[in-house]
């Protein structure tokens, strides 16, 4: 088959750190999709993993048309850690071989997959060349990750960040503020403290919850059963939890929806972090972007 481009079904998401790598699609849409609060897939396309003749096909594409060096990698589209292991593998070594400078490989993977896969297989993927995993944490508090209908818990989560940092594959782990409402506030950020403290992931990535279109979060908005947080509210949930956080992970607040960027290695800058949060917290609320209901 001669192809004309890359070929991409349904939303197509990157974390912003592989905001240059090539995108090939290996799975389309999510196996899980039961978010309440994610809006990507509730309206399809309907799960599959692509053949691998395709995504071989997409890759070699790329190495023929691609004018610049391909050095970073990224596997959309939701839980690409889902594929067979032998099959993953040899995309893998079908991507490395064909891009002898690439310098990382990455993928979305939700904690419950990554444990079906356990050590041997895992470890296979390390070996092949998978070098970093992007992990949706969200809460470290059960009570939050199953009113959200996340699918795991904070063992399951922890199990499988220690599997992901035992076989040698880079760890990034989210973390989305205000996604307990001011209910479950406390109890998110503290539980979460303590799942991170557990894992010391490479990685901390900081996100704020925004309400999006057609998820069933959002009607709980509307119902009033869910309360959002204002930005102050989320500002000490940023400060409560950099401020008890006992690892040695990079922390990014990379994202649209916080109200402050904080960047830096822990523990090396907390104190400069939590003076930035303190400064900002000083500033009127009606200085903060205002809530809106998200559309993508």
């Amino acid at each position: 088959m001669i192809l004309s481009g890359l070929r991409y079904e349904g939303p197509i998401y990157r974390p912003p750190s592989e905001a240059n790598s090539l995108l090939v699609q290996t799975t389309i849409g999510c196996p899980w999709n039961k978010c309440t609060f994610c809006m990507v897939y509730k309206n399809g396309p309907k799960f599959k993993i692509r053949s691998i003749k395709e995504i071989k096909e997409d890759l070699f594409w790329a190495k023929e048309n691609y004018l610049f060096p391909v050095e970073t990698v990224f596997f959309p589209s939701g839980n690409s850690i889902i594929m067979k292991t032998d099959d993953f593998v040899e995309i893998l070594s079908y991507t490395k071989k064909l891009f002898p400078n690439v310098k990382r490989i990455t993928i979305y993977g939700s904690a419950q997959y990554i444990i079906k896969k356990g050590f041997d297989d895992m470890k296979k993927l390390s070996d092949a060349g998978l070098s970093r995993i992007h992990v949706g944490l969200e809460s470290g508090s059960d009570v939050v990750l199953k009113n959200i209908c996340k699918g795991s818990t904070s063992d399951i989560q922890i199990q499988a960040g220690n599997l992901i940092k035992k076989v040698g594959i880079e760890l990034s782990e989210y973390v989305v503020l205000g996604i307990g409402g001011k209910k479950y506030s406390k109890n998110h950020i503290s539980e979460t403290i303590k799942v991170l403290n557990h894992i010391n992931p490479d990685f901390i990535r900081i996100r704020t919850f925004l309400p999006k279109i057609n998820t069933p979060i959002l009607k709980e908005i509307e119902t009033g059963k869910f309360k959002i947080l204002t930005p102050h509210e989320i500002l000490k949930e940023t400060f409560d939890l950099i401020n008890g956080l006992n690892v040695t992970s990079m922390i990014f607040s990379d994202h649209y929806t916080n109200y402050v960027r904080v960047n830096g290695r822990l523990p090396k800058d907390r104190q400069e972090m939590l003076d930035q949060i303190k400064k900002e917290s000083k500033r009127d609320k009606d200085e903060f972007r205002k809530i809106f209901i998200g559309t993508e």
